[in-house]
């Protein structure tokens, strides 16, 4: 492109900008770009990375545009002086400048995504807010079977004691998430915040600034300081779901706060402190992630103070069938349905049924059937697998006994052959996280 053209390209769009040399040093810029530095002695011949420090570690990349072997890189979003900029570098034409250094002014594009960011999160908030409120109204385990009674009596003591940190076990779908809502009700601080945070559903890179928050310019895209859960649980609780998917780096900083009550932000010197109650929950089995080297064994014991096993339903007897008759109720309002309750074989089946899915399970159960009632006693079907992997439950143990280990082996071929070597697919089908199907494979030699 005409040298003369560009330039008016440039200045149309108001782009300051400026043509480096091979070694990454300012031949020519234009008058905007000596308005952010100041002065064209600082400017003129000096290393773009001495201008912009942000672009120090990328002299490979521009090496390569600077070679022809790339078109272009763009490194969003830094701060100079309340505004923001994207440092756009393209492959030129020139033997003595082979690249343009374009300086784009963002500064109302990331306004915008800021307070577009700011209301989600107040969204987000009120959310939560109401959530609380119906929490409040009305939350309970029902039932009458032991196991439901001994957890009403173990939830009623622990709700008392304000700072204790709970580990809520169990398997998927037995009421973590209401055991630890309901721990919050009943204690002195049930007014105060309840903040949950599902560790396995935030990724890695963001789980650490939504927990602990951030200052302004602590990294690319912070463009303001933001309180962490730990700041707005403040006074109430904390719930950690699946804590067992939080990584390694964040696990030591969870046990440091839990040691000394205090943090920092990301980007901050300062120590802040919160009187808060962490509840965190698993259905992972934590000893095996122990010695997988998985979980940290120090931050196991911290959170070990009080441990909450959840019952399984189908250790709950005829609890089964009141919860089944609780869910109809609610879905005949949703429905706008009368059904009355259970054909007798369908409680018979309800009992009998080994309920991996749990509590979980037995809602969707329930209101499958209700979808396609045409009575007004419900007849149900349970044991539908949807990945067609049949009902566990019918496998019988020969009488000759088997080998667990070889079982195990060959359940997992058989699920990578399922899903043609796809790990994450073959995690999935037996209901695994991608870490344990690694580990399981290891432990087997499968790898």
């Amino acid at each position: 492109m005409d040298y003369d053209l560009l330039e008016k390209l440039l200045e149309l769009n108001g782009w300051a900008h400026a043509f480096l040399r091979t070694d990454l040093s300012v031949a020519d810029s234009d008058d905007r770009l000596l308005q952010l530095v100041k002065t064209r002695d600082v400017i003129e011949n000096a290393g773009i990375m001495d201008l912009f420090p942000e672009v120090v570690g990328l002299e490979s990349v521009l090496g390569q545009i600077a070679a022809g072997q790339m078109r272009s890189f763009i490194l969003p979003r830094i701060s100079r002086d309340s505004n923001y900029y994207d440092l756009i570098f393209l492959s030129y034409n020139s033997a003595a400048t082979p690249l343009l250094f374009i300086l784009k002014d963002v500064t109302e594009t990331a306004k915008l995504q800021q307070q577009i960011n700011q209301q989600r999160n107040e969204i987000n908030l009120i959310q939560t807010m109401l959530s609380a409120r119906a929490y409040r109204s009305g939350l309970q385990f029902l039932g009458q079977s032991a196991p439901i009674q001994e957890l009403r009596g173990k939830i009623d003591k622990i709700a008392q004691i304000p700072s204790a940190t709970v580990l809520l076990l169990g398997e998927s779908g037995t009421g973590k998430s209401m055991a630890a809502q309901l721990i919050h009700k009943l204690s002195h601080n049930a007014e105060k915040p309840f903040v949950e945070i599902n560790c396995a559903a935030i990724p890695e890179t963001l789980l650490e600034a939504e927990l602990f928050g951030y200052e302004k310019g602590a990294f690319t895209g912070a463009l303001q300081r933001k309180s962490g859960l730990l700041e707005e649980a403040d006074g109430g609780t904390l719930f950690l779901d699946e804590i067992c998917d939080m990584p390694l780096t964040l696990q030591a900083k969870l046990l440091t706060f839990l040691e000394k009550r205090h943090f920092r932000r990301l980007g901050s010197t300062r120590e802040t402190s919160v009187r808060i109650r962490l509840i965190a929950a698993t259905h992972r089995d934590l000893d095996n992630m122990i010695r997988a080297g998985e979980f940290r064994s120090d931050l196991a014991y911290r959170l070990n103070v009080v441990t909450l096993l959840m019952p399984p339903l189908r250790s709950l007897g005829r609890d089964i069938l009141d919860l089944a008759n609780q869910y109809i109720q609610h879905l005949n309002k949703d429905f706008g349905k009368q059904i009355k309750g259970l054909e007798r074989d369908s409680e018979e089946k309800l009992l009998a049924y080994h309920w991996p899915g749990n509590v979980r399970e037995l809602r969707n159960t329930i209101e499958r059937a209700m979808i396609f009632a045409e009575r007004d006693l419900l007849d149900v079907e349970i044991g539908v697998n949807p990945d067609g992997l049949g009902d566990c439950t019918a496998f019988q143990i020969p009488a000759g006994g088997l080998s667990f280990e070889d079982l195990e082996k060959q359940i997992l071929q058989s699920a990578l052959k399922r899903s043609a070597g796809n790990r994450a697919e073959a995690a999935r089908l037996l209901r695994m996280t991608r870490d344990t199907f690694r580990y399981r494979l290891k432990k087997y030699k499968l790898t």
